[in-house]
């Protein structure tokens, strides 16, 4: 399910200070207490859900009408491709709000039951590069069981993702749920284990048009403020490597038939289109989500990353000396996901220690690129990443690009 139309316009990104995990886990803490005490009931948060909701069914509901699809089967197929995918059981509800309601709780859900992990710019910035390097028909290749580091976690970002979606808008993602679901889709025997993802936008993250800060005056004034994680987007994906085949054009198959349905989507969404205010403040960019998969794309490179040994998943070995409490007591444990191997420049901004002589304005992928390796055992392909790090300091944009900017002092 897409992401909701928020629409808004960005501020200047901050740069004030230097990441460590301590600090990471007090704020992904504060930020989960805060959501936990606002989210449940609150209706501002049910009227965006529901209006999202609304706008997902409708778009999909005039693609199957304009299908080959049987008549009269049209609402069923509709609930079956949205609803279906993430988890949602027949027989599907009677209206959008009634599916937003249990939207809602599993947003909730995620965000009281959860595994609270923190990952570190570094590794952030790798599996952002790795996620560029993604076609949709790869996601495919999916194994939950052997790919996904826990079955329920929740992953805060070190800072927000700035998504152009489909019709213009945009939104900032700051976190990630994730859950394992039993997906039912068009048939009532067709059901594959799966993986919901759930995303949040930051409150007060870079996005920060008029209409947001006044809904979100009036909310407060309410007495219903918006929590400070607020539900977003929602995405159902296949878990069960359902691409095991050797040929590499079944692959290449399912995404272009991804790309189609994406496009008729769209199509069908333009009523809803706006044009994406071009600031030019936020120094690390926008992410182009043009056939909606970007969460997708970000969490299986996160867990693939993290399977391949890329990075490491630790716990917190305590709060730091200058902070007496780091976590709620929803966070008995918060896992920090750390890039395994960085050249020593970014070891050391991680760390808050003295920076060498030589500065970096950006980061960037050294030498990363993916191949489908052949497992004999398995007797399939998975798909890796060979020679991944991240150069340049922690706190810099992460770019894509060539081009390089360095400064000697």
């Amino acid at each position: 399910m897409g992401k909701a139309s928020r629409g808004k316009r960005q501020r200047s990104r901050d740069r004030g200070g230097e990441w460590t995990a301590g600090k990471a886990a007090v704020k992904a803490s504060r930020m989960r207490a805060d959501t936990l005490r606002n989210l449940a009931g609150n209706p501002w948060v049910r009227l965006n859900v529901a209006g999202n909701t609304q706008n997902t069914l409708s778009d999909m509901y005039q693609v199957v009408l304009n299908s080959d699809a049987p008549r009269n089967a049209e609402w069923d197929m509709t609930c079956s491709l949205v609803l279906g995918k993430l988890g949602r059981r027949p027989p599907w509800p009677s209206s959008p709000e009634v599916a937003a309601d249990w939207q809602l709780a599993q947003y909730l859900d995620v965000v009281q039951t959860a595994e609270l992990m923190v990952i570190s710019p570094s590794a952030h910035a790798s599996v952002m590069a790795a996620a560029a390097t993604l076609e949709p028909g790869d996601l495919s290749t999916l194994s939950r069981d052997r790919d996904v580091v826990v079955p329920c976690g929740f992953l805060v970002l070190p800072e927000p993702v700035v998504c152009v979606n489909r019709i213009g808008s945009l939104s900032d993602t700051v976190a990630y749920g994730w859950q394992f679901i039993t997906q039912h889709q068009v048939l009532p025997t067709a059901q594959y284990a799966g993986v919901r993802i759930s995303t949040y936008m930051d409150r007060d993250g870079p996005v920060q048009p008029e209409e947001w800060r006044a809904a979100m005056a009036y909310a407060s004034a309410s007495g219903n403020p918006l929590p400070r994680l607020v539900p977003d987007g929602m995405y159902g994906m296949r878990g069960d490597a359902a691409a095991r085949t050797t040929d590499d054009g079944f692959v290449d198959l399912l995404t272009e038939k991804h790309k189609q349905i994406q496009t008729a989507l769209t199509q069908a969404s333009a009523r809803r289109a706006e044009p994406v205010a071009d600031t030019g403040e936020w120094a690390g960019g926008h992410v182009e989500d043009p056939h909606d998969d970007f969460a997708c794309r970000y969490m299986f490179a996160f867990w693939r990353l993290v399977a391949q040994g890329v990075t490491t998943t630790q716990p917190l070995t305590g709060p730091p000396s200058n902070q007496r409490t780091i976590r709620d007591p929803h966070d008995p444990d918060v896992r920090v996901v750390r890039l395994t191997q960085q050249v020593p420049a970014q070891r050391l901004a991680e760390e808050g220690e003295e920076k060498q002589v030589r500065t970096y304005h950006h980061r960037w992928p050294v030498r990363m690129h993916k191949v489908r390796q052949w497992y004999p055992s398995a007797q399939e392909h998975r798909l890796i990443w060979r020679g991944p790090y991240i150069k340049g300091p922690a706190d810099a944009p992460l770019m894509l690009g060539e081009k390089v900017y360095v400064a000697d002092h």
